[in-house]
């Protein structure tokens, strides 16, 4: 018997985490792991994994919330959810804010944020970051 579970991703929230932010929806998003009110308020549920920075670089204090918070992002834009074309360069922005907000270096965030905007991070085209797999 096999079994299905998704590789890449390093951290698991262990509590549920809520903020308020600059995207906001037409419509509510419900995810089975996230919730995007009309309001801009985001919930992320306990349980929900990310794999925290992407690329060539590494994770810190200063990174792990706006981690989060924009891999919720670029999920929704992907799973089209919500708009790419609308709402990726504020998700880009909001993730740079959260950098600075979190002591995170001016310079870095802004190659980080340059990184992100690059990698056209969230892009409906690029599919599931995460896919199935089956072992063994």
């Amino acid at each position: 018997m096999t079994i299905k579970y998704r590789a890449g991703y390093k951290y698991q929230l262990a509590e549920s985490y809520s903020c308020m932010t600059p995207i906001k929806p037409d419509a509510p998003v419900k995810h089975e792991f996230f919730t995007l009110a009309k309001t801009g308020r985001l919930w992320i549920k306990r349980g929900y994994a990310w794999d925290g920075a992407s690329g060539p670089t590494f994770d810190s204090k200063s990174s792990m919330r706006p981690s989060l918070v924009h891999d919720a992002f670029c999920q929704m834009m992907r799973s089209r959810l919500i708009d790419y074309d609308k709402w990726q360069d504020t998700v880009n922005e909001f993730f740079k804010q959260q950098c600075k907000e979190d002591g995170m270096w001016g310079i870095r965030a802004s190659i980080w944020h340059a990184a992100v905007e690059f990698a056209n991070a969230g892009h409906p085209d690029q599919g599931e970051s995460n896919p199935v797999q089956e072992a063994p």
